[in-house]
């Protein structure tokens, strides 16, 4: 890995964190701040758009969105964050190479914290703790650090991932810091951190063109949008591509349009490189797990494996004072 090209202008995270404790607020937070989203009056969330998400509060579908820092593009990806939506999850969690897990400052890490953070570390992602919500009086930041760091251990976290950076945060009141006696000023410490410690895409555009197609999209103008990164090479509109299937068949297509976010908004591009996160129009009949490569050397990616969905049940006889009797007088 030593040897291979990284991208230094770009980063590439998801936000993994239990369902209420402030994932999408936080992703709100560093695009106000960096001004990739200029929030409209009596406008609080912005990357919960979907109209149950907006009811019930939580995050159902997984979003792109970015901003720029200091020159460098962050890719951040807002994960489901409830179990029951664990295909999302795993689907994005191969899209990145770092992840902020957020932890509630009074809750700790929960079940889906567990879930989530346990497919990371899987595939050798680093993380960024931040200890979100400080600002609640009933907060335990210090307490929860520790419980968050047992829990690596319980999933074999490596020596490695067993050194993250921790960041005290309170999302809704736009701010950070590295040490929780530090001056709240702003969100700006969460962002060098990020920088400072997610690593740069490995990046080759040299090679033949490689993306993973990890989300399926459909705009009502270019029809279906296959969204992944691209893993190598590099991509115009207008080139020809190879649809590589899950058996290994292989179909020919045409990139009718690339487009990148900006904020939370796509915007067309001519052409994109390794390390890039893009939608990509044109390819009618692609799936999530396939590959789009080059049409000279059509060569898959590893396909996507996802748990198959379960469901446990415990069964046991009724202990209830009120055992066998049907309620009548």
């Amino acid at each position: 890995m030593a040897n291979q090209k990284r991208r230094k202008d770009v980063r590439n995270l998801a936000i993994i964190a239990h369902v209420d404790h402030g994932k999408t607020t936080l992703i709100d937070a560093l695009l106000k701040y960096t001004g990739a989203y200029t929030f409209k009056e009596n406008e609080v969330m912005i990357m919960d758009s979907n109209p149950l998400e907006k009811e019930r509060g939580i995050t159902i579908l997984s979003k792109n969105a970015s901003f720029n820092y200091k020159g460098v593009q962050c890719n951040i990806v807002d994960t489901p964050g409830h179990a029951d939506f664990g295909s999302e999850v795993e689907r994005i969690l191969r899209m990145v190479d770092g992840v902020l897990l957020i932890v509630d400052a009074c809750e700790g890490p929960m079940p889906q914290t567990k879930f989530v953070l346990k497919k990371s570390l899987e595939l050798h992602l680093k993380p960024i703790l931040v200890i979100n919500k400080i600002d609640r009086q009933n907060c335990r930041p210090d307490e929860v650090a520790n419980m968050t760091f047992d829990l690596f251990c319980e999933l074999n976290a490596s020596n490695e991932q067993l050194d993250f950076p921790i960041v005290y945060a309170s999302a809704k009141c736009g701010y950070a810091v590295l040490d929780i006696d530090d001056p709240k000023e702003s969100i700006k410490p969460l962002l060098e951190t990020i920088l400072r410690r997610v690593l740069p895409p490995v990046a080759n555009p040299d090679l033949p063109f490689q993306m993973l197609v990890t989300m399926l999209d459909y705009d009502s103008y270019v029809g279906r949008m296959a969204i992944g990164r691209i893993f190598h090479g590099s991509i115009q509109a207008g080139d020809p591509v190879a649809l590589v299937k899950r058996d290994g068949t292989v179909s020919k297509s045409k990139v009718t349009k690339i487009m990148k976010y900006l904020g939370l908004t796509r915007i067309e591009v001519q052409e994109a490189i390794a390390g890039d996160i893009i939608s990509i129009a044109g390819i009618e009949d692609v799936e999530v797990g396939e590959t789009l490569a080059c049409i000279d050397e059509p060569k898959g990616l590893p396909a996507i494996k996802i748990d198959e969905p379960t469901m446990s049940m415990n069964l046991s006889h009724n202990t209830s004072p009120l055992s066998g009797k049907d309620g009548g007088r």
